[in-house]
């Protein structure tokens, strides 16, 4: 049996004595379209800088690809998109295909013009996500939705195996926000790339997601793509209980 993409094991994580993160088990397979749920304060943020490397676990262990974060020396099979870093680009000199083509630094070099093969992965990479006809735009001049599919664009220039996105609707309306999901999921069917979104909104990934990783206070449970359905629905008739701690109450009895 294949190994999982990203593998979480018994992993624990405190700030000066704080426990934020609890015993922690989760992994994602390969093509697999996976949310990783949570408010602020309820340690996805910390979970995300572990599977990034820039933490370390205080127990048990976390591997992407196989691999421990901290020693992948090169992150070219895995794409990653940072939470609002579209806003770093308003008034920024350079076009959507200079944008893209720059994550392929380590295979052109610092100092050198790209060839053709780098040429023609910049244009899948902007066709992959409907951007092609604005190659030439400055990224400053396009919406942030626009940004937002540059910025993916970007990271799937290389060709990863693995993406994983931080907030991608942050800053985003709900038409384009529901595009994105869309795309994500064209990408994850067709393209076969396995995904790990982390987002606070069970709304909107609801209907594109295999499944869910909840957290709240530190913990986690796992939610089907029905079982997601249905707290959904419950949400609806209840709305007093919202938050996901709810959940976590309901599966614990």
């Amino acid at each position: 049996m294949e190994a999982p993409l990203i593998e979480v094991k018994n992993v624990s994580f405190a700030y000066n004595q704080n426990l934020v993160i609890d015993d922690i088990n989760f992994e994602v397979n390969r093509g697999e379209f996976v949310a990783l749920l949570g408010s602020n304060g309820s340690g996805k943020s910390t979970m995300l800088k572990l599977l990034l490397g820039e933490l370390e676990p205080l127990t048990g262990f976390v591997r992407l690809m196989g691999m421990e974060p901290g020693k992948i020396r090169s992150w070219s099979n895995i794409g990653y998109v940072a939470q609002n870093r579209a806003a770093a680009y308003t008034g920024f000199p350079a076009t959507v295909e200079e944008i893209v083509q720059a994550h392929l630094y380590e295979q052109i070099g610092r100092f050198r013009l790209p060839g053709l093969k780098a040429k023609a992965k910049v244009k899948h990479a902007l066709e992959m996500v409907d951007m092609q006809e604005y190659s030439k735009r400055l990224i400053g001049e396009l919406s942030g939705g626009q940004q937002q599919r540059v910025l993916l664009a970007r990271a799937l220039v290389n060709e990863p195996e693995l993406v994983l996105l931080d907030e991608p609707t942050t800053g985003v309306d709900a038409k384009n926000a529901q595009a994105h999901f869309e795309l994500l999921r064209r990408l994850n069917q067709d393209e076969g790339m396995t995904i790990l979104v982390v987002t606070h909104d069970m709304a909107k990934a609801a209907d594109y997601v295999n499944r869910s990783y909840c957290m709240e206070g530190g913990t986690m449970v796992c939610l089907e793509h029905e079982q997601m359905e249905s707290e959904l629905a419950h949400r609806h008739r209840h709305p007093d209980r919202r938050s996901i701690d709810a959940i976590i109450t309901r599966k614990d009895r």
